[in-house]
């Protein structure tokens, strides 16, 4: 996943995530999301977003994750920090992309 961030939002974010909430680690592993990490590149200000999924319905994890409470206010401190593509897909926050190469 990629996703543009607000260069003065920059060190807001990086505090957000030095101290991610308990309740939102909690629901991510519940919904089966495992080695997220976020990676950020400057000057371009660019957020790549790497997570694996370990579940068996993603789309009804993915939802268990997008209505719960705690996460829906989590996402209104980080949402404005971030700055989505144009070019993404509707209903998508971050775009998301082809994998083209996978060595294990």
């Amino acid at each position: 996943m990629v996703i543009g961030i607000r260069p003065e939002k920059i060190d807001e974010y990086k505090r957000l995530h030095a101290e991610v909430w308990p309740e939102v680690l909690e629901r991510l592993k519940q919904t089966h999301i495992k080695n997220y990490s976020i990676f950020l590149r400057e000057p371009e200000n660019l957020l790549f977003g790497y997570m694996e999924y370990h579940g068996n319905d993603f789309n009804a994890d993915i939802s268990k994750l997008s209505d719960d409470p705690k996460t829906q206010k989590w996402w209104r401190l980080t949402d404005p920090c971030q700055e989505p593509h144009t070019s993404r897909n509707e209903g998508e926050q971050w775009s998301t992309m082809q994998q083209v190469f996978f060595m294990e």
